[in-house]
């Protein structure tokens, strides 16, 4: 199954530099919304989303869900990815095809070649729900860059440094927006403020985001893997 089978995205996407390797594609999603929305339903409903925990035992505002080789978990136990569902212990739900095909694509399209995503992580905002400041550092392979599309409800995305203390930047995200970072600012610091309420015409009042990572494998081309926080 190739890209062809879905929806092209627009032409007339806009790309906009961010940063250092940070690209914001501009209604990069929106051509193929329908598609996009179905085939996250169709992972929801074999995953639901589950509201986590962090380390220190306070519950997260986003609710999650994944599918992939792997999926992003925190608990008690600490950040990490994991291989099953720790509440069931069951593997989480292939990642579908399109999903898989539209972040290559998206990476490609932000000078990416060879991504090769192994989980996506599916977070819902709903009114007042956030996301503090904090890096991707679980993953193996931090040569790989973030994929991240937005759905839904707009939000304000907090973009910073490289350090927690840098100033941080606001940018607003709206329905169908996808934003890619790696290189330079692979490791910078961003976050999500707090959802403001509102109704989206498809989703109603609640944002998804999909969120690709390489979490256990390396960039194609023989890129030498940086060391994990773990």
């Amino acid at each position: 199954m190739t890209a062809s089978l879905f929806d092209d995205p627009p032409q007339s996407v806009e790309r906009i530099a961010i940063d250092d390797g940070a690209w914001l594609l501009r209604g990069w999603a929106l051509a193929a919304q329908t598609q996009w929305l179905a085939t996250v339903q169709q992972v929801l409903a074999a995953q639901p989303f589950r509201r986590s925990l962090t380390p220190g035992g306070r519950p997260m505002s986003v609710g999650m869900s994944n599918c992939g080789a792997w999926g992003w978990v925190t608990d008690r136990a600490g950040y990490r990815y994991s291989p099953t569902n720790p509440d069931t212990g069951l593997p989480w739900p292939a990642m579908p095809v399109f999903l898989r095909q539209q972040a290559v694509d998206a990476a490609l399209a932000a000078g990416y070649p060879g991504y090769a995503p192994d989980v996506c992580l599916i977070n819902q905002y709903q009114p007042g729900a956030r996301m503090g400041l904090h890096r991707d550092a679980d993953e193996m392979d931090w040569q790989a860059p973030i994929v991240s599309v937005s759905l839904g409800l707009p939000c304000t995305f907090l973009w910073g440094g490289l350090e927690r203390s840098h100033p941080v930047r606001r940018l607003s995200l709206l329905h169908g927006d996808v934003l890619v970072w790696g290189g330079a600012t692979r490791m910078a610091y961003h976050g999500v403020q707090p959802l403001k309420d509102g109704q989206h015409a498809l989703l109603g009042a609640q944002r998804w985001n999909l969120t690709f990572r390489m979490a256990r494998t390396a960039l194609a081309g023989g890129l030498p893997r940086c060391k994990s926080a773990q």
